[in-house]
């Protein structure tokens, strides 16, 4: 699936002004982001229901960006396109989509992106109780992506220095999928994601 990752926003994102790379960025998750994400809500949804849970935890604009483009590797390879077999294989799209931004956002950001995954593995091995929260959706997608972290993956994932803040996204990720939710659009978060760029 990774051969089929959309080189248009990263030539955008590579030239001009940050003005010029925000308008690009929401341009393209404008148009990328109305194919659903699940049976409830859209690519788009999700991404501002996530930022926007962010923002009402008092988050800063680092966790506030994190969110908003935490799946943007969906976006990218649009796996819930017809012929994209989401459902029976892990695309890594944490890894994708942190990759193909890292040129343009601090380390900050795309670290809690590529994380996010993982971090709901290490939520549910730390937490016995979390993994009954998760949507039926999200219960398969955490089968295919390993489970339950060994003690070596664990210690692993706590050396990471941002993964408290992928932890958090990683909670407001799977809250984020209310049907018909009222959420402030992409341009509330253009001084945030300004403040994140390299």
């Amino acid at each position: 699936m990774k051969e089929h990752v959309d080189p248009t926003l990263a030539n955008e994102l590579a030239e001009g002004s940050p003005e010029k790379k925000i308008n690009a960025l929401f341009t393209y998750m404008e148009a990328r982001g109305q194919s659903h994400y699940d049976e409830v809500v859209t690519q788009l949804e999700h991404a501002l229901q996530c930022a926007n849970l962010a923002q009402l935890a008092n988050g800063d604009a680092i966790q506030i960006t994190a969110a908003l483009l935490h799946d943007i590797g969906h976006f990218l390879m649009d796996e819930h396109a017809e012929n994209a077999d989401f459902h029976t294989q892990d695309f890594l799209h944490e890894e994708v989509g942190a990759a193909y931004i890292a040129p343009f956002f601090i380390e900050a950001v795309t670290e809690p992106v590529k994380l996010h995954v993982p971090a709901k593995r290490y939520i549910c091995t730390t937490d016995s109780t979390y993994y009954n929260t998760l949507s039926e959706a999200s219960k398969h997608s955490f089968q295919l992506q390993g489970g339950l972290m060994s003690d070596r993956e664990r210690t692993e994932f706590e050396s990471n220095p941002y993964y408290q803040n992928a932890v958090h996204l990683r909670k407001w990720d799977d809250l984020a999928k209310v049907k018909n939710l009222e959420t402030p659009r992409l341009e509330t978060y253009r001084d945030a994601v300004a403040h994140c760029l390299k």
